[in-house]
């Protein structure tokens, strides 16, 4: 199932979204362009339907912001029909464009054909995050170890994400869950104890030679290794 950042500041345009593409899609909103920024510096979308008219940061200058640092499919939608700055978005970068009001399963056929042409155009170094005997694949979302393909839930798989994009951070249990979840912490530190139990328990039975995760005490866990 592909991860879609919806930037779109419409509440009506956003649910209308939500409604028909939340069965097949992961479905991620930011209802401003700088709401977006932050979004996209927390994981990584194999998708993003973005409106121009966003209050702050507009959907252009967001265009080129992404195109700075992420290859990601951009949607641009617009309700404009000005064809000179139609043809400045796809120069920008804009991967494909649908003016509004738009008929929502010409939109679905749109999001397939840039997410056939993502698997196309793979480059898996980029899409493999490796850490000892562990391999993420971030496009199937599969994890091996020493080669064979782990077991882990969704959830624990972006807890094993966020922990190989970043090697040397120490996450405390309220940022996990609130980056992870997505909900307000309520000191519910059972939650996150039993995931991390489970992702140790699972790489205890893959891969025993090694240890892949710390408990800094007091502070939170982090990748185990050299981190002078």
């Amino acid at each position: 199932m592909g991860e879609i950042l919806i930037v779109e500041d419409d509440q009506e345009i956003a649910e209308l979204l939500n409604v028909t593409l939340q069965y097949d899609y992961e479905l991620h909103f930011a209802y401003s362009g700088t709401e977006a920024i932050y979004k996209l510096e927390e994981r990584k979308y194999n998708l993003i339907l973005l409106d121009l008219m966003l209050p702050g940061l507009k959907g252009d200058e967001l265009l080129s912001r992404i195109r700075k640092t992420s290859n990601t499919p951009v949607i641009v939608l617009t309700a404009l029909h000005n064809q000179t700055k139609v043809v400045e978005l796809l120069n920008n970068g804009a991967n494909d464009y649908i003016t509004k009001p738009f008929h929502i399963d010409e939109l679905k056929a749109r999001i397939q054909v840039q997410l056939r042409n993502q698997l196309s155009n793979l480059d898996e170094t980029q899409e493999v995050l490796q850490y000892k005997n562990l391999k993420l694949n971030l496009l199937s979302q599969e994890a091996m170890i020493q080669d064979k393909v782990a077991p882990f839930t969704k959830k624990e798989f972006r807890i094993l994400q966020l922990l190989l994009r970043h090697p040397k951070r120490v996450f405390s249990k309220q940022e996990l869950y609130e980056l992870i979840w997505k909900k307000d912490y309520l000191e519910d530190e059972n939650t996150i104890n039993v995931h991390i139990s489970s992702i140790r328990r699972k790489f205890e039975q893959f891969d025993k030679e090694n240890t892949y995760i710390e408990t800094v005490w007091g502070i939170g866990i982090r990748l185990m290794g050299d981190h002078q």
